[in-house]
């Protein structure tokens, strides 16, 4: 990263630089995907917990984070319909259904 040399404004130009730099990086490309509206979050997260599981999904905080996120909502999904059992009457045949 280019950096200016601190001078007689004490540094306001390196400052004035680094934001620069840093607008034309954001939003970064996770950001530029989701297609709602989103909300900066700060969380206290252990470290082994969040390297795991950024382990497992290969990916940065945020997408790890989000994957979390998605994988609960899905298995509350889950719950919902299995709460249904019993309760839907579905009259279809799987012959015709399979592919």
């Amino acid at each position: 990263m280019a950096r200016a040399e601190a001078g007689e404004d004490g540094g306001a130009a390196a400052r004035a630089l680094s934001f620069h730099l840093l607008d034309q990086l954001l939003p970064s490309d996770m950001l530029a995907r989701m297609k709602s509206a989103t909300t900066k979050v700060t969380v206290s997260l252990p470290v082994d917990t969040l390297r795991r599981a950024r382990t497992i999904t290969g990916r940065g905080i945020t997408d790890t984070i989000l994957a979390g996120l998605q994988a609960l909502e899905r298995q509350q999904n889950r719950s919902a319909l299995r709460a249904l059992k019993g309760r839907v009457r579905i009259d279809l045949d799987l012959e015709k259904t399979r592919r």
